[in-house]
């Protein structure tokens, strides 16, 4: 059997410069993968076959169908596999699961299947799929620019724990295109706010929370007056530069101390908040 593991992100930057002319938006962000991974199994089969531990998860609302089919059509490989999927990154989180899995599909079919396929190959069939999918063929810490597809590996970032806790308040399916449209000119910003974070990682000068940013957060607190009270909240315990992660309503903090890091989820796992002690990722490690 093989095991490919996907990891979830987070923004650490999330600028939005401007609409296209494409109807998409032109971002700017530096992303980063943590230690929360859903685990995709694969074996040979005749046909394509789906398990997955969470009964609400659809496969034909997922990017992996939308993967699996794109493979086939691209390589014109006619094998099966059986698929097990077992789920930690929460459902429509904007942690990004439902694109690293859709990666992780790519990855572990491309082994399964031999397909040997290249690198640059992998990242046309997963710009194709979404925008945020690319971002997982690399991992780690990374510049995404355009619309979400392209990306540039950057110097890891330094090791940092990250508390992540997810309010309890509904997962809407369209939420990232709703955030969008709420979006105005003054939201717009120039990209200073993810370069400078870019050059201290690339001149390997000391990370702060301090920098980091998520346009999303000057709307969606404001559309959701209880996702707000759950942010004020978690400053009240005693947590900073508190953000969305990516689109939301996941929220999360980075924390330097192991031991700070630690006494802040026990404290929110004792408040009844479903949340997760993680680490950061290098790219390729998982």
């Amino acid at each position: 059997m093989l095991t490919v593991l996907a990891p979830a992100k987070i923004n650490l930057t999330l600028e939005v410069l401007a609409k296209r002319r494409d109807g998409f938006h032109e971002i700017r962000s530096v992303i980063q993968t943590i230690n929360l991974c859903d685990s995709l199994h694969f074996q040979l089969s005749q046909s394509i076959e789906f398990n997955c531990d969470l009964p609400n998860w659809i496969p034909e609302d997922s990017l992996v169908s939308k993967a699996i089919s794109l493979l086939q059509e691209d390589t014109g490989c006619a094998k099966g596999a059986t698929i097990e999927i077992n789920k930690r990154i929460p459902l429509m989180s904007g942690l990004g699961g439902d694109s690293s899995d859709a990666t992780a599909i790519l990855r572990g079919l491309d082994k399964l299947w031999g397909l040997s396929l290249s690198q640059e190959k992998l990242l046309e069939l997963a710009a194709r799929l979404s925008s945020d999918v690319a971002f997982f063929v690399y991992g780690g810490t990374a510049l995404v620019t355009g619309r979400g597809e392209v990306v540039a590996p950057l110097p890891s970032l330094p090791h940092i724990w990250v508390v992540v806790v997810m309010p309890p308040v509904p997962r809407l399916p369209g939420k990232t295109e709703r955030l969008y449209a709420s979006l105005n000119a003054s939201h717009y910003t120039d990209g200073q706010i993810t370069e400078k974070l870019v050059e201290k990682l690339r001149e390997g000068r000391e990370f702060s929370p301090s920098l980091l940013f998520n346009t999303f957060d000057n709307v969606a607190f404001d559309r959701s007056s209880e996702l707000s009270e759950y942010r004020e909240h978690l400053v009240k315990v005693g947590t900073t530069d508190v953000h969305l992660a990516g689109s939301g309503p996941a929220l999360f903090t980075l924390v330097k101390d192991k031991a700070q890091a630690e006494e802040l989820y026990i404290r929110l796992q004792q408040q009844g908040l479903e949340c997760y002690l993680m680490e950061t990722l290098t790219g390729q490690k998982w």
